[in-house]
């Protein structure tokens, strides 16, 4: 259903898990807890906001980095091979820093602490500003056009317990 809205999430998808195959990271046993969809405008954003009402329970809206963000638990999830996702993030975009509309990143949650995720990889260089957010903090790698993340938490328990 969602896909009728944002558009098929397999060739994202596909892309994401052909950079991680490429890097060497092995995610098999990871749950891979949301999908983060972009949009270009404030319009946009509510628009869409307002659309998935019809699809899934918002979670919450929180205002991060000075915009709004939704999340919302899916109905239906996503459907990728083996795995289910059920939870989507929406961003309304930031003052001064436009995005594409579309998918831009996933999150894995891990069971390692980040640096010992971090050294099974030393091959590899992982953003590590977003290990100091107080809630929920994560490493990622970025690729062009979108990026991967991992935390400890799946979201909805992050927003449900620690938010």
């Amino acid at each position: 259903m969602q896909e009728q809205i944002l558009g098929p999430i397999t060739p994202f998808l596909d892309r994401i898990f052909q950079h991680l195959a490429e890097d060497k990271i092995e995610v098999d046993d990871y749950e891979l807890d949301h999908i983060c969809y972009r949009v270009e405008t404030v319009e946009r954003y509510l628009e869409l906001k307002q659309e998935f009402t019809n699809y899934g329970e918002l979670l919450t809206e929180t205002i991060i980095g000075g915009r709004p963000i939704s999340t919302f638990k899916l109905h239906t999830p996503y459907r990728y091979k083996k795995r289910e996702i059920y939870c989507l993030e929406l961003p309304a975009p930031k003052e001064g820093s436009p995005y594409p509309e579309g998918y831009e990143h996933v999150e894995f949650v891990i069971q390692d602490r980040f640096q010992t995720f971090i050294s099974l990889y030393p091959h590899l260089e992982f953003k590590t500003k977003g290990m100091q957010k107080p809630v929920n903090p994560e490493i990622s790698r970025k690729y062009p056009g979108m990026s991967v993340k991992f935390h400890h938490h799946p979201i909805e328990y992050v927003i449900k317990y620690l938010d």
